[in-house]
């Protein structure tokens, strides 16, 4: 009986197999305008859909024969499950490598999600897909400087080393020296990136959903979600003629989306040009969009509305990850936003300069940055660094563009964050050298819009201040609903509600030992059916918000070993502050004024008390030793 239902399991996926592989071989070749694209996918796509659905047929076979018949909760079972999810996750790990692309992101962010996912998968992961990418070779870097800059490496700098230093899911890096002496480093996209990123998204997708529906209980299709904003996908622009929506696709640049079209009709011709008809379908006119945030149409009239992109008549402006120039625009924009929104830490921030001349959506060429990886604590130490320094430094930076700029780089992992001595020199009371966070990787930011930012900032004063009612509020604005938001506050914070609300100055700490991460995995294995729920629930921008705060919590328990009372401090300041800021650009009347001043003056002593706390716990640890 159970064979036969194994079986049957089994030729449910080897038919689902045989959809994937005709279909998204079928699928890949019609959409491609590029014979050598389409014949690379036809030869491609089609392994890595096989690749997949073997992998995902093993997994979910092994776990249905290995535990069947085995009690609930008896040792044996107990024993056998952890072998089934390290076996699994080795398969996921070669499956991520073998395909490479955003197969190495979706295994990043499994790594990170040790409140879902079984501590087996977080730990393989985590230990692989940071620093063990597949390379791109000498000869595919060179075809992409062919097509990007028209000439190879050898030719643009005076030294170009063909060996990566880094290689990640969607680029390696190699160190070159420009013409006039300067180091740089130089990002270059992965040449199949671009061929196979929507086929790739779109299987993950059919997997997902097909395992769902032969085994209801794994229900990752949130996930889905997660993967279309995180990972690459194609520019579109979306606009309105005549009161109907037409979409073209663009290999580059920005989704406009036009409000008003000025009566004309467009119909597109190639990735980055389409053909703009009068209302009589008289003058044919072709309109470019060039790299950048502008577009040029070639009429020598105003009747065309699309001459600038970024002014009244377009919105809803979506970046690519997959677009350097894009990454660029962000680095700079992230540097402004602490320049003039957090001028205190400013020239503690800092992210590397850009040679515009020298980079392409393709390439992107950068200052190149000495420093030590946030989770490298001896070379740290052997600079001068402290890590708690270093800790404090990256939870005030992310809680101030979480909170004041509402502008966040979402892929805080350690390869992304470099430390090195603050070049003034200034040091600690200690005599240790200050610390300078440098921000690496900033193709993947998102916007939160000002009620967004301001629930959010809210929610984690609220959780600082074991506010049970602020808790509730704001996570069900949030999206969590009234059922769920003591899980999205357990979530954020690793803690069972019963520590969430607990008043004393420790509650939100995190230990890092294993009755810790016992008790995570437990919850994780009770309320899986909930959090599935929950994060198909929540919005986009905070599932994004939550894989940051993963990365982030991952981070300081390397620098830590675990977390600690200045960091949740930190995000209490800032987001009680954020919050108080938000309210008094809210409030006009000069009562509601007055009211927003008791709030921050009863703010100020809250948080005096508790910095108080903070160092009596300090001394009574100094004095016990």
């Amino acid at each position: 009986m159970a064979t036969r239902s194994l079986w049957r399991t089994r030729g449910k996926l080897a038919v689902a197999a045989t959809a994937l592989l005709t279909g998204g071989a079928a699928a890949t070749v019609a959409t491609s305008e590029d014979p050598a694209t389409a014949l690379k996918l036809c030869t491609a796509v089609p392994v890595r859909l096989y690749r997949d659905t073997v992998t995902a047929a093993s997994i979910a076979f092994d776990y249905e024969y290995s535990l069947w018949g085995l009690m609930e909760g008896s040792v044996e079972r107990a024993k056998v499950k952890h072998e089934v999810h390290l076996r699994s996750a080795r398969k996921l790990q070669e499956l991520c490598f073998k395909n490479g692309g955003i197969y190495i992101k979706l295994g990043q962010h499994l790594g990170q999600l040790e409140y879902l996912v079984p501590e087996e998968y977080v730990q393989t992961m985590r230990e692989s897909m940071l620093n063990k990418c597949p390379v791109s070779s000498y000869d595919q870097v060179c075809e992409v400087f062919k097509k990007e800059l028209g000439e190879t490496p050898d030719k643009i700098f005076e030294e170009f080393d063909p060996v990566p230093i880094a290689s990640a899911s969607l680029a390696q890096v190699h160190v070159a020296r420009t013409h006039d002496g300067q180091k740089v480093a130089v990002k270059v996209q992965h040449t199949h990136m671009t061929d196979t990123a929507t086929a790739d998204r779109a299987t993950v997708e059919v997997i997902v959903n097909t395992l769902h529906s032969v085994f209801p209980s794994f229900d990752y299709r949130w996930l889905i979600d997660e993967i279309r904003e995180s990972l690459p996908k194609a520019s579109r622009a979306s606009c309105r003629v005549f009161g109907i929506e037409m979409v073209f696709i663009f290999e580059r640049n920005v989704l406009c989306e036009c409000e008003n079209f000025c009566g004309l009709l467009a119909v597109v011709v190639s990735p980055c040009r389409f053909v703009v008809f009068g209302d009589s379908f008289g003058d044919s006119h072709i309109c470019e969009i060039d790299v950048g945030d502008s577009c040029v149409c070639n009429i020598e009239d105003d009747d065309c509305c699309l001459d600038e992109i970024g002014n009244e008549n377009m919105s809803s402006i979506e970046k690519t990850e997959l677009d350097f120039l894009v990454e660029a625009k962000n680095s700079e924009k992230c540097l402004e936003n602490f320049r003039k929104l957090s001028p205190h830490i400013a020239g503690y921030v800092y992210a590397p300069k850009v040679h515009w001349n020298l980079s392409t959506s393709k390439l992107l060429t950068m200052e190149f940055m000495d420093g030590a990886h946030v989770n490298d604590v001896k070379t740290m130490q052997k600079l001068g660094i402290q890590p708690n320094e270093v800790a404090t430094l990256v939870s005030q930076a992310f809680a101030e563009m979480m909170f004041r700029h509402g502008f966040v780089h979402c892929d805080p992992h350690a390869a992304n964050l470099i430390v090195r001595p603050l070049p003034s020199g200034k040091r600690t009371i200690l005599g240790k050298r200050k610390p300078q966070l440098v921000l690496l990787d900033h193709g993947l930011y998102k916007e939160l819009d000002f009620t967004t930012r301001f629930n959010y900032a809210a929610l984690w004063k609220a959780l600082i201040f074991s506010d049970a009612n602020g808790i509730k509020e704001n996570s069900v604005r949030l999206g969590a609903g009234e059922d769920l938001y003591a899980l999205f506050a357990a979530i954020l914070t690793m803690k069972p509600w019963n520590r969430i609300v607990d008043p004393s100055v420790d509650h939100l700490v995190i230990k890092g030992d294993d009755m810790e991460r016992s008790e995570r995995q437990m919850y994780a294995s009770q309320f899986f059916p909930q959090i599935s729920e929950l994060l198909r629930r929540l919005p986009r921008v905070i599932l994004l918000m939550l894989k940051t705060n993963d990365c982030l919590r991952s981070v300081n328990s390397c620098l830590l070993q675990g977390s600690s009372l200045e960091t949740f401090f930190i995000i209490g300041k800032v987001s009680s502050e954020a919050v108080i800021e938000a309210k008094k650009l809210q409030r006009k009347s000069l009562l509601s004024r007055l009211d927003v001043l008791l709030e921050e003056i009863l703010l100020e002593v809250r948080l005096l008390g508790m910095q108080i706390a903070l160092w009596l716990l300090h001394l009574r640890r100094a004095l016990t030793g």
